[in-house]
């Protein structure tokens, strides 16, 4: 049998996928409380029961689990120990990200599984996936995420003074940063998109976009980014979990991409430089 890939819900795998790849998604907690929805992360006991279970379908192979940012949720130290029980056979990865570049490395490394790799090439090829992709998020309001604790520190502070904007965030060393703030959604789509196809710099791509209750602006955005990016890129549409729209808010929309090579974070353009000071 071959190698199981396991991942969880944040990642957005869309149920067709899911059935074609043969990837396990366990679904994180999404709780109603007084009428307030908040989320929890899955628990050792639940990961170590899912993952013997696929340990039994590889014949032991081995499992590669790709899990939500240990940053945003408690899921990925819950693996780590869920993982002891299987020492060598099961491969937790920390995406330092949610969204598709979560679901973009579960695929590449189910599609490699399916052709027969190893447990080593099958993890390889999803920490190589990882480390190419990058996932921002346009919102109507940063107010859904700070109650929820997910923004920085520096981020959280400044959340009050951005009710007014349009709010660009980039998950950055694991957790949600402000990267940019326009007073329109068209001025903020074409920022994401100078950005996605600068950094793209003329190599094909993988896009996905994610939306709450924004399926037409979704659509606009997703036409900008198919004329702007390189021909061979290739693009998803679906919608985003209930477990990070309860973060996200409505109106929000997830955008993760996966480049053809790593490339570090360079400074973005979205504040105009601070002009030097006068000697």
């Amino acid at each position: 049998m071959s190698v199981r890939i396991v991942t969880d819900s944040a990642a957005g795998l869309s149920q067709e996928v899911v059935e074609q790849l043969q990837i396990q998604v366990l679904d994180l907690h999404v709780m109603d409380t007084e009428g307030e929805q908040s989320t929890s992360g899955l628990t050792s006991l639940e990961l170590a029961a899912a993952y013997g279970r696929q340990m039994e379908r590889a014949n032991d192979a081995g499992v590669v689990a790709i899990h939500l940012s240990k940053e945003l949720s408690s899921t990925w130290s819950a693996a780590v120990t869920a993982s002891g029980v299987f020492p060598d056979t099961v491969k937790v990865i920390d995406s330092g990200s949610a969204g598709m570049v979560m679901g973009a490395a579960a695929m590449a490394a189910a599609k490699l599984a399916q052709e027969g790799a190893s447990l080593e090439e099958c993890h390889a090829a999803a920490v190589d996936t990882v480390k190419r992709g990058k996932t921002w998020v346009y919102l109507n309001s940063t107010e859904d995420l700070r109650r929820s604790g997910r923004l920085s520190a520096t981020t959280a502070m400044l959340s009050t003074a951005l009710l007014a904007t349009k709010p660009i965030m980039s998950i950055v060393g694991g957790k949600l940063e402000l990267v940019g703030k326009t007073r329109t959604q068209t001025k903020a789509f074409t920022k994401l998109v100078d950005l996605i196809a600068s950094r793209a710099d003329g190599d094909p791509v993988f896009v996905a976009l994610q939306h709450n209750d924004a399926e037409e602006p979704a659509e606009r955005l997703l036409e900008l980014l198919e004329m702007a990016l390189p021909e061979g890129s290739s693009f998803m549409l679906e919608e985003l979990t209930d477990v990070l729209a309860v973060h996200a808010g409505s109106g929000a929309i997830g955008v993760s991409v996966v480049f053809s090579k790593e490339t570090p974070d360079k400074p973005h353009s979205f504040f105009a430089p601070r002009k030097p000071a006068e000697k």
